[in-house]
Formats: structure tokens, C-alpha cells, sequence
């Protein structure tokens, strides 16, 4: 049986300051807490900077990936002004990869992941990591790796587009996107984002939520069929 696993890795996290890694790490503990409670999703931070999640659904991965994605790049920090690597950050907040396979263990209580679904969600983040290098190039940061060549290819031009406009996407549209992933109501983010209404909806159509949204419905059928 296939299942489905989550690596990830913080751009530029050495270049943030204690205060701001401590920001970003409270979000990321609220995160693994909110995907364990709603779908039933092992998530741990490794080192500080790397994620690895098991997915209880394979087809609620992108899903999760995206919810990952919008709610690091949603957070607002300061006073990095002056460090060229933040940019990064702010950017693209986070590399994600989605690896389909088998996994030979999972104990959640013991922390043990292992398998080919997490060795090719993981080879590929290491492939993607600017980690010591001086000067940073990144072209993607979401991809699906699985050994289902058919899938592999059915699913690159979309999850490249759907990258493409997580990393133009600005912190509010994030959010408003982290929101209605969850399934919350316009009026309800509104109020929990303290904004009007037509502000959720007009940040809603800028980020291209139809999109995203036929995008992710498209990709759990094709995973629960497959």
C-alpha cells in the first residue's frame, strides 16, 4: 500500500534572527498540532529547519503541503532588512516534497520513518538545499516525486504552476489562503484576520483560489483512483 510522506526544509533559516527562528518555530509547533488533530498527520521538525510528515491520506497530501506553505510564508517578521538571504524567506518560506511509495516502518510514538516514500521525498529536498552554498539560486520549491512514472509526469506542469503562485503570493494572501483550505468562510476570516469581507474575497481572486482549489480536488481524485 502507497503512502504518503512530506520532507521539507526552511529557506534561509540561518539567515533569521533567535527571536525570529522562535516566531517561526511556535507557528510550525501550532501547525503539527493542527494537522495531527484534523487529518490525522504525523509531522516533527528535524534540526530546527527540517520537516518530515507522514500522511495519514495519500490524497490530502497537496492539500497539507500547501497548508505547510501558506502558513510559514503568512507570518510576518521584522528587522531583517538589512540580511540578503531574508529575501528568500519571505519569498518562498519553505521547499516541500511529496513522496508517493511504500514505508517499510512508521511508530509515531518512537519516531521511526522509513521507507522509499520518505527516502525519495527526502533525497529530493537534499538534491533542492542551498545549505552552505554562498550564493542561492532556487527555481522550485514543490515537487512530487513517486515511482509511478506516469504520475510523475501527469503531475509536474501543475504542481510547477501551482509553485509558481505560492511563491508570488503575498503573507495576507497566504493566509487567506491557509484559511479556506481549512474550509473556513469568507465572513469567518474576515473576523479572524480582522479585515472586511470583500478584502478576504479580493485577496481570495488575486492569489487565484479557483485555481489552487481545482488544482488540489484534481490531484486527491487522481491519488484515491491510482
Amino acid at each position: 500500500m502507497n503512502r504518503s510522506t512530506i520532507s521539507g526544509d526552511i529557506v534561509a533559516f540561518t539567515s533569521l534572527s533567535n527571536k525570529n527562528k522562535g516566531i517561526l518555530e511556535k507557528r510550525i509547533h501550532h501547525l503539527i498540532d493542527l494537522l495531527a488533530e484534523k487529518y490525522n498527520s504525523f509531522c516533527r521538525i528535524v534540526k530546527g529547519d527540517y520537516l518530515e510528515c507522514v500522511v495519514d491520506k495519500p490524497e490530502e497530501a497537496l492539500k497539507i503541503a500547501i497548508l505547510i506553505k501558506c502558513s510559514i510564508k503568512a507570518i510576518e517578521l521584522e528587522g531583517e532588512t538589512t540580511n540578503k538571504r531574508f529575501k528568500y524567506f519571505k519569498s518562498y518560506g519553505v521547499r516541500l516534497a511529496i513522496g508517493l511509495g511504500s514505508l517499510k516502518r512508521f511508530d509515531a510514538k518512537k519516531g521511526i520513518i522509513d521507507g522509499e516514500a520518505i527516502y525519495m521525498s527526502g533525497r529530493k529536498i537534499n538534491e533542492e538545499s542551498t545549505h552552505n552554498k554562498e550564493r542561492i539560486v532556487i527555481k522550485n520549491t514543490l515537487f512530487f516525486v513517486s515511482n509511478n512514472d506516469d504520475l510523475n509526469f501527469h503531475f509536474k506542469a501543475s504542481i510547477e504552476l501551482l509553485d509558481f503562485i505560492l511563491n508570488k503570493a503575498t503573507a495576507k494572501q497566504c493566509e487567506v489562503l491557509y484559511y479556506k483550505l481549512l474550509d473556513y468562510s469568507e465572513n469567518e476570516i474576515s473576523k479572524i484576520m480582522n479585515i472586511t469581507q470583500p478584502a478576504v474575497n479580493q485577496h481570495s481572486l488575486s492569489v487565484g483560489w479557483n485555481a489552487i482549489e481545482t488544482t488540489v480536488n484534481q490531484y486527491s481524485t487522481l491519488i484515491k483512483n491510482h
